[in-house]
């Protein structure tokens, strides 16, 4: 969907990966993998999957550096996170010539080889693109998108009803302080450049939000817990990721999510082989089925994500193409921020600009 549908389908083959019975371990964020999912490509393939979930990158990277690349095949870094892996040296490439690159979006692909090439090989594979935006129970709020911005989460009558992710909300904030002229920082990307304008932006953002933190009802740190929010604990207007939202909008509830004016945040979440990977026919018969426009359908019209495989939008349920659309009026595509990668020292620092914000 999305930019996967603005490619024609290209010619692709499903291999005999029956031959590839067995096992493939991963470690892969918490709702990626949905039942029908895992039950269809166990069905199809013969191969048990095994599924660790986590709630961030952070969790992820700990995690496979704990076990020093061990006891995974596959597991799903975010593309922005590149120089955070590369140095560690836990990841193998993939061989592309067993790779359906024909299948995949060529822009999505292009984004996983500029970050994730290093000696001469590719670390890194698309799986799904999202943003991160603003979700509201219809019920409880409404916004049109002309007017909606990051700033409404710190409107006085829904003080007590917003939840957000501490360091991507503190972004949004740099955003709307940027686009009402407040705190000019370019859409936030003069806060990449250095760590010196870093500091002094973030600054200004870890004071604003500080200031607005009796607004917050939860912070989340994983789907689950967003759809939670929205459902059970209060919430009526959130800074969430598009698939919880969305998958909560397809099932009838009554929430919507959309773009905001100052742009939703865009990434790439991927796959990679860690180093101890041993189950390699069954990497590449993953591959095979994941990258199928129906498969690649099926799995967005149940996560809310973006599926990469190239047709994937004609195999969507009505309700879901119509929901995407909504969720990215005319002109929201275009505007999407999507996040640069991240150099160590800039992460490191946002977590002390974060740590002061949730401890505040």
């Amino acid at each position: 969907m999305g930019a996967a549908g603005a490619a024609a389908m290209g010619p692709w083959i499903v291999r005999d990966a029956l031959s590839s019975s067995g096992e493939l371990h991963t470690m892969m964020w918490s709702d990626y993998f949905p039942k029908n999912f895992v039950a269809g490509f166990e069905k199809e393939t013969g191969i048990k999957l095994h599924h660790i979930p986590y709630g961030s990158n952070e969790e992820l990277l700990n995690k496979a550096k704990a076990v020093k690349g061990n006891g995974f095949d596959l597991i799903g870094p975010t593309a922005l996170r590149a120089l955070q892996w590369k140095p560690l040296d836990i990841l193998q490439p993939f061989d592309m010539k067993r790779v359906p690159v024909d299948r995949i979006n060529n822009n999505m692909l292009s984004r996983s080889l500029e970050h994730w090439t290093w000696d001469g090989e590719n670390h890194h594979l698309p799986y799904f693109w999202g943003t991160e935006a603003l979700a509201w129970r219809t019920d409880g709020w409404q916004q049109t998108y002309d007017k909606l911005s990051y700033g409404d989460l710190w409107l006085p009558e829904l003080k007590g009803k917003v939840m957000g992710r501490p360091h991507s909300m503190m972004l949004g904030i740099g955003l709307y302080l940027d686009w009402i002229g407040k705190i000019p920082s370019n859409r936030m990307l003069d806060a990449y450049k250095d760590e010196e304008s870093m500091r002094r932006i973030w600054n200004e953002i870890t004071e604003f939000a500080i200031e607005k933190k009796p607004s917050i009802k939860l912070f989340w740190n994983d789907a689950e817990a967003q759809k939670r929010g929205i459902l059970k604990n209060g919430v009526i207007l959130g800074q969430t990721w598009d698939g919880p939202a969305i998958a909560l909008k397809n099932a009838g509830q009554a929430v919507n999510y959309m773009a905001p004016q100052e742009g939703a945040l865009a990434w790439l979440d991927g796959l990679s082989i860690p180093k101890g990977a041993i189950n390699f026919d069954q990497i590449y018969a993953f591959l095979d089925y994941v990258y199928r426009p129906d498969v690649g359908g099926r799995l967005a019209s149940e996560t809310g994500y973006n599926s990469v495989a190239l047709g994937a939008d004609k195999y969507l349920t009505s309700a879901a193409s119509k929901n995407y659309h909504g969720a990215y009026p005319s002109g929201a595509l275009e505007n999407l921020w999507w996040w640069p990668p991240e150099p160590p020292w800039y992460a490191n620092t946002r977590n002390e600009f974060r740590d002061r914000f949730v401890a505040a």
